[in-house]
C-alpha cells in the first residue's frame, strides 16, 4: 500500500512539474563544400586555390541544452549550455572548452533578466538584428569578424575570452537585459579574475536597441582589457527595415586597441545590404562590406567584400544554400605574396533540430 501511494503521488505531481519547468535539446548541423582562390576557407589572404569540406559555412554547427523553471509569479530560473561542433571531423568547436558557445545560468522576471557565466558580448548582441547578412556566413561576414570581434586579429586575449584571436564571448560575465516597450537595454560586466590586478582581462559595456513598425535600431559600446590592462574599445550602430518581402540593413562599427606601449590598431567597417524573400521558401541576399585599418608605424590598408547568397527551404528544419563572395584587398593588406583579389564559392545543407 505504501508503494502504491508513493507511485500515485509521483504521477499526480508530474503534470505540475511539466507545467513549471522545461528542458530543450537543440542544435544545427551545417556542412558544405567550399572552393576559394586567393583566400582561405576562413577568409584570410592566401596564395593559390583551395577546396575543402566545411562545417558551419552558413550557420555555425552546434548543439545545446536550455531550460527554465517557474519559481513564483513571473519569475523564472534559466540556463543555457551550448557547444560548437565540427561536423566534417566530429571535433569540438573549441578544444579547451566543453561548452564554448554558452554556459550560463540566470533569473528572469518583470524587471528583466540577469545571466551569469560564459556568453556573447554586447557588440555581438547589438550587431545580430542589423547585420546585412543576418549573421549568416560567419567566415565571410566582416561584421561578425571585425565589429563583433570573433576574429579581431590582435594577438592578445582581450577580456576573459580564453582566446587570443576572439572576444566574441566572455567567461565569468554578468549580463542584464531589460525590455521597456520597444526598447531593449543591456549592460555587461566581465570579471578578469587575475590575482592582484582587478582590471586585467575585465570588460564593461552598455547596449540599447529599439524595434517598432518594421524598424530596428541597435547599438553598443564595450571595453575590454588584456592581461597587461591595455584596452580594446569597440562600438557599433546599425539600422534595419523590413518592407514587405525586403529586408534592408546598414551598420557602422569601429574598434581601437593598444597592442603594445605606444602602439595602436584601429579598425572600422561600413556595411549595407538587402535580403529578398522571393518566395516563401526562397531567400536571396546581396551585401557589401568596406573595412579599413590603421596601425602605428604602418600605412593604412583594408579591403572591400561583396557577399551574395541564395537559400532554399526544403522543410521547416532543412534548407540548401549557395554563397559567392569577392574580396579586393587594398594597399597591401593581403601581404606581398598574395594576390590583390580573391573569390570564394560554397554550397551546402543546414538541418536544425
Amino acid at each position: 500500500m505504501k508503494k502504491t501511494a508513493a507511485l500515485c503521488a509521483l504521477l499526480a505531481s508530474a503534470p505540475v512539474i511539466a507545467q513549471t519547468s522545461s528542458l530543450t535539446l537543440y542544435g544545427i548541423v551545417d556542412l558544405g563544400l567550399h572552393r576559394s582562390r586567393g583566400i582561405t576557407s576562413a577568409h584570410a589572404p592566401a596564395t593559390g586555390s583551395q577546396t575543402s569540406l566545411g562545417s558551419g559555412i552558413h550557420t555555425t554547427s552546434r548543439w545545446g541544452l536550455r531550460g527554465s523553471e517557474v519559481l513564483s509569479g513571473d519569475t523564472r530560473a534559466l540556463f543555457n549550455l551550448e557547444s560548437g561542433v565540427r561536423v566534417d571531423s566530429g571535433a569540438p568547436g573549441m578544444a579547451s572548452k566543453s561548452f564554448d558557445r554558452a554556459s550560463w545560468v540566470g533569473l528572469q522576471g518583470g524587471w528583466g533578466s540577469v545571466q551569469i557565466g560564459r556568453q556573447t558580448s554586447l557588440l555581438a548582441d547589438a550587431i545580430a538584428p542589423v547585420d546585412p547578412l543576418g549573421l549568416r556566413f560567419g567566415g565571410a561576414n566582416v561584421n561578425a569578424g571585425v565589429v563583433a570581434l570573433s576574429r579581431h586579429g590582435l594577438g592578445a586575449d582581450f577580456g576573459n575570452a580564453g582566446s587570443n584571436s576572439s572576444s566574441y564571448r566572455l567567461d565569468n560575465a554578468f549580463k542584464y537585459i531589460g525590455q521597456f516597450g520597444g526598447f531593449t537595454a543591456r549592460a555587461m560586466l566581465g570579471l578578469g579574475e587575475v590575482a592582484g590586478r582587478a582590471s586585467a582581462l575585465a570588460s564593461r559595456g552598455l547596449g540599447l536597441a529599439y524595434a517598432a513598425n518594421g524598424w530596428t535600431v541597435s547599438g553598443a559600446f564595450q571595453t575590454f582589457k588584456d592581461a597587461d590592462r591595455r584596452s580594446l574599445n569597440g562600438s557599433t550602430l546599425g539600422l534595419a527595415y523590413q518592407w514587405n518581402s525586403l529586408r534592408l540593413a546598414a551598420n557602422a562599427g569601429r574598434n581601437e586597441a593598444q597592442t603594445a606601449a605606444g602602439t595602436h590598431t584601429r579598425q572600422r567597417v561600413l556595411s549595407s545590404g538587402v535580403i529578398w524573400t522571393a518566395q516563401p521558401a526562397l531567400n536571396l541576399g546581396l551585401t557589401y562590406y568596406h573595412a579599413g585599418r590603421s596601425r602605428t608605424g604602418a600605412h593604412k590598408d583594408g579591403y572591400g567584400r561583396w557577399v551574395t547568397f541564395a537559400e532554399y527551404k526544403l522543410s521547416r528544419r532543412t534548407q540548401l544554400y549557395a554563397e559567392l563572395d569577392s574580396t579586393r584587398w587594398r594597399d597591401g593588406y593581403q601581404g606581398a605574396a598574395n594576390p590583390a583579389t580573391a573569390t570564394g564559392i560554397a554550397a551546402g545543407v543546414v538541418h536544425r533540430f
